[in-house]
């Protein structure tokens, strides 16, 4: 009987971890942990751009998770659920310590083999790293709304209903945050470029 319960338990859906971890099924909250770690962790480390940080923020994360998985009620999807969860933490955290929130893809290769060039050619890969990296410095300035919106469709890809429900706001204000986010990093990236063209 028991080998039984534990081959079942070795596919268990998510709604049914959700439902025993609810009871306090430890086997069955790890399931949800190693279900949706990555994702998390992978939210933290673009809101702060730190890995120690984000590591700590999954932890905490998760240590919410556990506290509150009782008053999930399956109105949204249990991902999305959870990740307006860790939003919430991280944007406490970078409240608490005014950290800014980064975003976007690592601009660090992985170990490609190094390329021979001619001294002074343009590096079509460093240039494209100048780039993000100055994506990056105007994502940073954006006022902290626009900046959770923008990170949370066009990097991680959510939809506006989604965000919404993560980040406690309306549809359309998601939507409207995120316009307003696109002009002023338009605005800002006019700027950066206009400023490199006078310089000699």
């Amino acid at each position: 009987m028991t080998d039984a319960r534990r081959t079942q338990g070795d596919r268990l859906s998510e709604t049914e971890a959700i439902e025993r971890a609810k009871q306090g099924d430890a086997e069955a909250f790890e399931l949800l942990y190693n279900l949706h770690k990555r994702r998390v962790y992978s939210l933290c480390l673009r809101m702060t751009a730190n890995t120690a940080a984000a590591e700590d923020l999954t932890q905490e994360a998760f240590l919410q998770l556990f506290r509150k998985i009782g008053t999930f009620r399956g109105e949204s999807a249990f991902s999305t659920w959870l990740h307006r969860m860790a939003v919430n933490v991280v944007l406490m955290q970078l409240r608490k310590k005014g950290l800014p929130v980064v975003s976007l893809e690592e601009t660090l290769e992985g170990d490609e083999e190094v390329r021979k060039k001619e001294l002074g050619a343009l590096d079509p890969a460093l240039a494209g790293s100048i780039d993000r990296l100055q994506l990056q410095r105007a994502v940073e300035t954006l006022p902290p709304g626009y900046r959770t919106i923008f990170l949370l469709h066009d990097v991680e890809g959510f939809e506006h209903n989604e965000i919404a429900s993560m980040v406690g706001c309306s549809i359309g204000n998601s939507k409207s945050q995120l316009h307003k986010a696109r002009m002023k990093l338009r605005d800002l990236l006019k700027t950066s470029r206009a400023e490199k063209a006078t310089k000699p």
